[in-house]
């Protein structure tokens, strides 16, 4: 069994974000990184898949040089082999990773691809839906747990309402959520091995991918600044500025 997963470079939530001064997006130098947190629920579970039934995990990640050491985060957890597609992280939107994505699948033809269920940094959470919907593939979003039937995976998704159970057959693509697992440290051993499992660079000419995109970022603003807080003499004007200003009630 072959198992793709991605490793996508995401901006470190605890990090502060400096915009560039004409707004156009945000500072990177000095900036810190790390793997998305739904992507190791991702990679745990192509690990623990693996080892129960024998499986290749081959960690994929789109960005540039720096992002091919979030490939070997993954690798050092325990991936066999990593693939990273060259390509600026600020030209790429939703449907264009998409794109190359299934590309990278055509090309490998993997038995199941598993994605975290969205990005931390972007929150869109549409690439694993367009990805199946490019390859014609089933796919089941949010999973909560994962398990292998034979030639079909039963993912169980939360909702609102509950636990759903789907099930879908293989070649498929799956996306996990924070629930699905914990994800492993990588111990000191796997990370020397790490430096020596082979990583493909690919371009997206390479993959036959036209690079254009449906969604442009015009420009960034910073959040507005926080507001003194203000006393009020009674409930009646309390009640007042909650509904009427604040818009709370």
């Amino acid at each position: 069994m072959k198992i793709l997963v991605t490793a996508k470079r995401v901006t470190d939530p605890d990090a502060k974000i400096r915009l560039k001064s004409d707004l156009s997006g945000i500072e990177t130098e000095g900036l810190e990184f790390k793997v998305n947190p739904f992507c190791e629920n991702a990679i745990e579970a192509a690990l623990q898949i693996a080892e129960e039934h024998d499986g290749e995990v081959v960690v994929v990640s789109i960005g540039p040089n720096e992002a091919e050491q979030y490939v070997r985060t993954g690798l050092a957890m325990g991936g066999h082999r990593g693939i990273r597609v060259d390509y600026e992280d600020e030209n790429l939107d939703s449907d264009l990773t998409a794109r190359i994505f299934a590309a990278v699948f055509e090309k490998e033809k993997p038995d199941l691809f598993l994605f975290g269920k969205q990005a931390v940094d972007g929150d869109s959470g549409q690439v694993t839906q367009l990805v199946a919907e490019y390859l014609g593939l089933p796919q089941a979003s949010f999973g909560s747990k994962i398990e292998l039937d034979g030639d079909k995976a039963n993912i169980t998704q939360e909702h609102d309402g509950g636990l759903q159970t789907t099930s879908v057959e293989l070649p498929a693509i799956v996306s996990a959520d924070l629930r699905l697992n914990e994800p492993r440290f990588a111990s000191l051993p796997g990370i020397m091995k790490a430096r020596r499992k082979k990583i493909d660079v690919m371009s997206i000419d390479d993959l036959g991918v036209e690079p254009s995109m449906k969604v442009k970022t015009v420009a960034y603003e910073h959040p507005p600044a926080r507001q003194a807080g203000v006393l009020v003499s009674s409930v009646e004007e309390l009640m007042d500025k909650l509904v009427n200003e604040a818009k709370a009630l």
